[in-house]
């Protein structure tokens, strides 16, 4: 009994190290319960609450009270969820400092959008800079997009399934001045949308789940 609930725990905590904060799938749910899944009208209605700093990128930031916790407490608390939720994928951690009581990782949902043109096709991933700050009794989360990070499939559109040529795989990055609703020139108008809209429910997930990974103490373990 002792040996299968050992294996049984080992098996949880070997996925909870495996695990991704959250899917595209899963994402694109949540942003259509939260808003809606008109993409276009959703990212004019948000425009104004999210303005572009001065770097053209995307700052959110919130401030979480973990009264009674001690920094170096908060630092193994906030650096044990960075370690679960940022090595599948792409994403990863940057940087920890425990003196400084700083962490800061790279998130990853991929294909978050999709866009199909004529000649080339472009599927759109989301690469949020995620930084912690950690003082006595409280975080600061700073979650912040930089640009969009694409793959564009060059040859790969509408035109490629006549089975006219090859494609090339390509990366390139969509700065978010140049995408709507920040932009009205922008061509990939419902697909940019699509990419804010994901983006900022995105920021609303990360700032929940590492105040509840404090507030419940992930740490905590029974008397043995």
């Amino acid at each position: 009994m002792k040996k299968i609930l050992l294996l049984g725990l080992f098996s949880l905590f070997t996925v909870a190290m495996n695990a991704q904060i959250m899917w595209a799938g899963e994402l694109e749910s949540y942003a259509k319960e939260k808003f809606s899944d008109k993409w276009v009208e959703t990212a004019e209605k948000l425009a104004p609450q999210l303005p572009l700093d001065k770097n053209n990128t995307l700052n959110y930031t919130k401030v979480i009270q973990a009264p009674g916790k001690t920094k170096a407490q908060l630092f193994l608390l906030v650096n044990y969820w960075y370690a679960c939720n940022f090595n599948a994928g792409n994403a990863s951690i940057l940087l920890t400092d425990k003196d400084a009581g700083l962490i800061i990782g790279k998130g990853d949902v991929s294909d978050i959008a999709m866009y199909t043109a004529a000649t080339n096709s472009y599927t759109v991933n989301l690469a949020p800079i995620i930084r912690t700050d950690i003082k006595e009794g409280k975080i600061r989360v700073t979650y912040t997009v930089p640009f969009f990070e694409v793959e564009k499939s060059v040859g790969g559109g509408l035109i490629s399934a006549m089975g006219v040529g090859k494609s090339v795989n390509v990366g390139e990055k969509w700065t978010l001045d140049n995408c709507f609703p920040y932009s009205e020139k922008d061509l990939r108008k419902k697909t940019s949308a699509k990419a804010i809209v994901m983006a900022h429910a995105f920021s609303g997930v990360v700032m929940d789940k590492i105040e509840e990974a404090i507030k419940n103490d992930i740490l905590k373990t029974e008397n043995w």
